[in-house]
């Protein structure tokens, strides 16, 4: 079995998930194949925390997103011009 790594997720990506994410999400992310994450999540090395439901492992977005050296989410421009988010002067 090969191990195939699906384009990472953009930042864009990331800024837009859930709560939670699935570890095969949360692997994209850090750009490494599924296979690679359920590998370091059975030696407990895992870049971030996972949470075991049932079978499946789930990764909190607020520690993903921490593991990965965000604090805060960005604004990004086209939000600005579609109304969803607002500018530092309004």
């Amino acid at each position: 079995m090969m191990d195939r790594v699906e384009g990472a997720l953009t930042f864009r990506e990331i800024f837009n998930l859930p709560v939670s994410v699935d570890l095969r999400t949360a692997a994209r992310a850090f750009g490494m194949s599924t296979g690679t994450a359920y590998r370091l999540v059975a030696r407990s090395a895992f870049p971030c925390r996972t949470v075991r439901v049932g079978w499946r492992h789930r990764v909190l977005t607020v520690d993903l997103l921490s593991a990965l050296g965000i604090d805060e989410r960005p604004v990004f421009a086209d939000e600005v011009a579609d109304g969803v988010a607002l500018t530092l002067f309004d």
